[in-house]
């Protein structure tokens, strides 16, 4: 009798464990159905966003910026800003199409029109809003808020913001020391020697060939670092 109930000692523990399965099952089979349904209908009411209103917006929301960029580079920033009787400008394709890429890269243009017409507080605002993983754009678009801040007064953090541009892509050899440049000049602007001599010998470390790095030691020396 001991060998006959040692042969199956683990049969009842897996009868118990279906029972409860199913037991568990038959009390709450209507509520994981209510709640599959609820998420199959989740699921279904995204891809027919995406497809049916999704799509087309950004289909409308490329064409409308590819218009107000030609404006842009003709340099008509009003009708680039407000549009025309037909075409929406960056202004209104960030409020209308907001979320898409072209809504988000409409931001950087309207940052860098105001800029350009001297509004600065507006240059600010959408430059603020302005992001992308495109690290060469990033920076750009950190000197133009940088150019909008220096321009408002706020020295200081234009020339953080200027160090950070340039630090951001160090490839590039044409833009990044500019940047570079702009902030060691307004951190000397400032009094802030140790900031400007940092910004400085990165030019001459990273940079001795570019434009600014042909000339930066006389700006060394001018701050008393003569090697």
């Amino acid at each position: 009798m001991s060998e006959t109930k040692s042969t199956h000692p683990a049969q009842p523990v897996m009868v118990d464990e279906a029972d409860r399965v199913t037991g568990f099952w038959e009390a709450n089979s209507k509520k994981i159905l209510i709640a599959l349904t609820a998420v199959i209908l989740v699921i279904a009411a995204f891809l027919g966003y995406k497809e049916f209103v999704s799509k087309p917006a950004i289909k409308k929301a490329n064409e409308a910026l590819f218009r107000a960029e030609a404006y842009f580079r003709e340099d008509s920033l009003q009708l680039a800003l407000n549009g025309d009787a037909i075409n929406p400008g960056f202004v209104k394709i960030i409020d209308k199409y907001s979320g898409t890429a072209a809504a988000n890269l409409a931001t950087f243009y309207a940052g860098a029109s105001y800029l350009k017409l001297g509004d600065y507080k507006n240059a600010e605002k959408y430059l603020k809003d302005f992001s992308t993983d495109a690290i060469q754009i990033q920076a750009r678009a950190k000197s133009l808020l940088a150019d909008a801040k220096s321009e408002l007064g706020q020295k200081e953090e234009a020339a953080k913001l200027y160090l950070e541009a340039g630090r951001l892509f160090e490839k590039d050899d044409y833009n990044s020391p500019d940047y570079l440049f702009r902030a060691g000049y307004l951190y000397e602007s400032l009094g802030k020697r140790k900031e400007a001599l940092e910004a400085y010998k990165l030019i001459k470390e990273k940079y001795p060939r570019s434009e600014r790095g042909f000339d930066i030691d006389k700006y060394l020396a001018r701050l008393g670092d003569v090697d």
